[in-house]
């Protein structure tokens, strides 16, 4: 099997390429479950990748926020990096100040995944890893063991199954952490489309953790109700706005649990791409790509500016374990925790 390369421990990590038949192509690296490349066609039929990343796994372990991957334990946010669970405290690894992010330190995105399965052939259309997380790492309790499948269906959808068992009650929360571009990265992604369907959002303090609030989008700019380009109102004066240096936000999608439904839908109008997100997760977080503002040089030497790139991570609430209200994230010896979010591409 193909290899990306080999991180300083000498691991090596290999590459999946998994192809429909209509040509779309998808390349997985089992460093963090990370999709490498995700190769759409436009309305013209001309193939581009549409989601950031590296050229080399160098890339990926050096300069990487967090480009493809699979973060967890728990996505996203937890204030203080503590929580308390059956009158227990944990406290975890703090590495976005003052606050847990993404896992911590060593999260999913940067741990070696094992294929476990593939289907044959020489275009085989799905794959399956495996990662387990020992009790106490980054501070989590019990011993988690993860599956990732990827399906490329000929339909042109990427279904996205986690399941997750226990030996211990524990926290875990997975997300699929993929940058998109639909001009494949030929500049930055104010002009799409995007429709959110949702009408309500989690307000957040000004180290980005959730205030506990369900608060309505209408009349503000994080009303994407109907499509709106991602830059129309990302520049207004508005303090949610301020607080995550643009779009960094969750969105609240009503629906009956375990329920697969549409959570949004983008387009870029020029190539006439467009991806729609389903989900059985209650949450959406939109990432405008604000922290993009460094020199990161990805793909084919491009370099990734401001807003180069958007993120759809369906998910549970950030924070969810210390917010009584927010759906739980606790899982228990015996349970199965199970999520499938799919991206139905299309071109017009």
């Amino acid at each position: 099997m193909p290899e990306l390369g080999r991180l300083p421990t000498g691991e090596r990590v290999e590459v999946v390429t998994l192809r429909n038949a209509r040509g779309i192509e998808m390349r997985v690296a089992t460093y963090g479950a990370i999709i490498v490349s995700l190769k759409t066609p436009d309305r013209d039929g001309r193939f581009a990748d549409i989601v950031l990343g590296h050229d080399t796994l160098d890339g990926y372990v050096r300069a990487s926020p967090y480009f493809g991957a699979i973060v967890g334990r728990v996505a996203n946010r937890i204030a203080r990096g503590r929580f308390t669970l059956d009158g227990v405290e944990h406290v975890l690894a703090v590495n976005d100040p003052p606050n847990h992010l993404h896992g911590g330190v060593r999260g999913f995105d940067k741990k070696v995944w094992t294929i476990a399965t593939r289907d044959g052939g020489a275009a085989p259309r799905s794959v399956d890893l495996r990662c387990r997380s020992v009790s106490g790492d980054e501070g989590y309790p019990g011993t988690l063991d993860a599956r990732v499948t990827y399906t490329l269906g000929d339909d042109d959808s990427v279904t996205i199954d986690s399941e997750a068992t226990t030996d211990a009650p524990t926290v875990v929360n997975l997300s699929q952490h993929s940058y998109f571009n639909l001009t494949g990265g030929a500049r930055d992604i104010l002009g799409h489309e995007l429709q959110i369907d949702a009408a309500e959002m989690t307000p957040v303090d000004t180290t980005l953790i959730p205030t506990g609030e369900i608060a309505p989008v209408a009349g503000t700019p994080f009303d994407f109700r109907c499509a709106t380009p991602i830059g129309a109102r990302i520049g207004a004066s508005d303090e949610q706005l301020a607080r995550g240096r643009g779009y960094d936000h969750n969105y609240v999608m009503r629906r009956a649990p375990g329920e697969l439904a549409r959570a949004a839908r983008v387009r870029e109008p020029e190539s006439g791409r467009t991806v729609e997100v389903w989900t059985t997760e209650p949450g959406l977080q939109f990432y405008s790509g604000n922290f993009l503002d460094g020199p990161i040089v990805g793909k084919n030497g491009t370099t990734y500016r401001h807003r180069w790139g958007f993120c759809l991570e369906t998910q549970h609430f950030p924070d969810a374990p210390n917010q009584p209200a927010f759906p739980s994230i606790v899982l228990r010896p015996g349970a199965t925790y199970r999520t499938r979010t799919v991206w139905r591409l299309a071109s017009d």
